[in-house]
């Protein structure tokens, strides 16, 4: 058995419904596979003593799953205020709507498309529902729509896609791109070094408890990488699937189509640079 604590950002053990930190506690959404590991963990974010709460990403288009993210905040007696997406993706924003409907909330999103209401999100916004104060942070790579919340009461952040709790990330080419989102790990590594960032609520997998090491995983991660994509290409492997056959050989095929997108991300970052 694998020490957890041995393990890229310390997670915490399995993934399951239920308190994370004092002002988040998660239900998981039922639509586990390959790309979105155990599921979509949704999150109810409140002050411990408030009867409002915030959630973020509703998930999929389930109304089980939407009804039993109201019913669990409702059992806690907290009335769910606001609704926020950190990107637009479907496993974390397609139930929204729906989610909308069932609370009467607005949704605020960065992209105007995603949203219900007049409020829309962006970096350095500070939401505050019922005492508790989040803080928005841009972490645009993954999807230009990336957003991540910062919670400083917890000392945690909340960061959808842009970091997991297991295994690596996705730069979806053409809507993401790679100097956008090593950016983006390098503002959420200054969270942990400048405000005591420790806990990272992803949008997949477990909870990590050590948040710098994470980032500087994923930051390590991604230049060897880009190294290897460099080597394949001056190596004669001149499409994204000749790359892909070649650098992420040890990878399940099934996720291919998905490594494909980031080594087409990969490749206009090098392009970019000159180094191609």
């Amino acid at each position: 058995m694998t020490d957890a604590t041995a393990l890229p950002g310390q997670p915490r053990g399995g993934v399951e419904s239920g308190p994370a930190t004092a002002r988040a506690v998660n239900v998981l959404a039922p639509n586990a596979s390959a790309m979105t590991l155990d599921g979509t963990n949704t999150w109810i974010l409140s002050e411990p003593d408030s009867a409002s709460a915030v959630v973020v990403d509703p998930g999929p288009l389930d109304d089980a799953h939407l009804r039993n993210v109201v019913d669990t905040a409702e059992k806690a007696g907290k009335r769910i205020a606001l609704t926020l997406l950190t990107h637009g993706h479907p496993d974390h924003a397609e139930g929204a709507s729906r989610f909308a409907e069932l609370t009467g909330t607005e949704v605020r999103a960065l992209d105007p498309a995603l949203r219900l209401g007049d409020e829309g999100l962006g970096q350095g916004d500070v939401i505050s529902v019922g005492g508790l104060e989040l803080r928005v942070v841009s972490t645009p790579g993954h999807t230009a729509d990336s957003l991540c919340f910062h919670i400083p009461a917890d000392r945690a952040v909340l960061t959808g896609d842009t970091i997991l709790g297991r295994g690596t990330t996705v730069v979806a080419h053409p809507d993401g791109r790679l100097g956008d989102y090593l950016d983006s790990l390098r503002r959420l590594r200054s969270l942990t070094v400048d405000d005591g960032v420790h806990t990272v609520l992803p949008g997949h997998g477990p909870v990590l408890e050590d948040a710098q090491g994470a980032v500087e995983f994923y930051l390590a991660h991604r230049a060897h990488r880009l190294a290897q994509v460099e080597t394949a290409v001056e190596n004669g492997y001149r499409s994204p699937a000749e790359v892909v056959a070649h650098v992420y050989a040890d990878v399940d095929r099934s996720l291919w189509p998905a490594a494909e997108l980031s080594v087409r991300a990969q490749m206009d970052y090098l392009r970019e640079h000159g180094l191609i």
